[in-house]
């Protein structure tokens, strides 16, 4: 039989790892963490990643895979995902796939997307061309080509871009279209998705509370002490949301306060982004969240309501 993994997605700040805290302890559960950032050791106070004391509390899985100077991608979450389920399901615990990074979400519940290998040449070619004319530029390229994908993809997104790109150049279709060969007939696992949604003034209240608590908990510091590592971060960790804007600043762009209110906009851009993607997964049930909701509250009605929903 099929392992179950109950996916908990939303919006950065939505709630869901709060509420997948708290379904795990009720039901003996695991966590795995459907978030490309969360896998880089020592990038802690930015990607709001869950205290030591709640991780020794609740088994958590794909946190503090890498170093921040290296690189990660989809694949390999993939893989190293689909070894903790099985190891999870061994057990006979259920499965939280907690997490708002889209394609992870999409790779693990419905297999991944197998495009044109990289072409070395077309992605240096597109990163002379970027320092030239700049990463919007290439976005707004993006944007012509497949309006689709670059409403998806973050401006500073730049491994991204280039894939998009590199994918148009390559095949002569958008990266959009090709990934509509997901197929939900190739799904391995038995995958029940639950959303938190939330309304869009009390989303941004509670990305600029977000926002607030990290500058007040260290994030400065936790960026200069990365930078100051023998090992340059990589590409990916340095357009991490928060720390791309904190880099900029210490390295004598915009100041705090316009950084901290770039730090604010950039999420919520992300987060339309994010509320873009979810609208793939038709199969969610979404729980529309009051501003003083409680994940113990929505723990409670899911377990009332679905409390065999955790095994299969």
């Amino acid at each position: 039989m099929a392992a179950r993994i109950t996916f908990i997605l939303g919006c950065t700040g939505s709630g869901k790892g709060g509420l997948g805290r708290e379904l795990a302890r009720r039901t003996g559960g695991e966590i795995i963490s459907v978030d490309s950032m969360k896998v880089f050791r020592r990038m802690d106070i930015g990607t709001a990643k869950p205290p030591p004391e709640l991780r020794r509390e609740i088994p958590y899985h794909l946190i503090d895979v890498v170093g921040p100077d290296e690189g990660f991608s989809v694949a390999r979450f993939v893989k190293l995902a689909e070894e903790a389920i099985a190891e999870i399901d061994g057990r006979d615990r259920p499965i939280f796939a907690v997490g708002g990074t889209p394609l992870y979400i999409k790779s693990l519940s419905e297999g991944l997307f197998e495009g044109p290998s990289a072409d070395p040449g077309i992605r240096a070619r597109l990163h002379e061309e970027a320092q030239e004319k700049g990463w919007a530029a290439l976005h707004t390229r993006l944007e012509r080509v497949d309006p689709q994908a670059a409403t998806r993809i973050h401006p500073n997104d730049q491994r991204r871009i280039v894939r998009a790109l590199e994918v148009y150049e390559l095949a002569g279709r958008p990266i959009s279209e090709l990934q509509t060969q997901w197929d939900r007939d190739r799904q391995q696992y038995d995958c029940v998705f639950i959303g938190l949604r939330r309304e869009l003034e009390d989303q941004n209240h509670r990305t600029n509370q977000r926002v607030k608590r990290m500058i007040e908990a260290g994030l400065i510091d936790e960026v200069q002490s990365l930078l100051a590592e023998d090992k340059p971060l990589s590409t990916t960790a340095r357009q991490a949301l928060g720390y791309a804007e904190i880099i900029a600043h210490l390295q004598g762009g915009p100041s705090l306060a316009q950084t901290v209110e770039n730090i604010k906009i950039n999420t919520r851009q992300f987060a339309k982004a994010q509320r873009t993607w979810f609208k793939r997964f038709r199969e969610t049930e979404w729980i529309d969240l009051e501003p003083d909701d409680s994940a113990s509250r929505i723990a409670d009605e899911l377990m009332a309501q679905r409390g065999s929903l955790w095994l299969p």
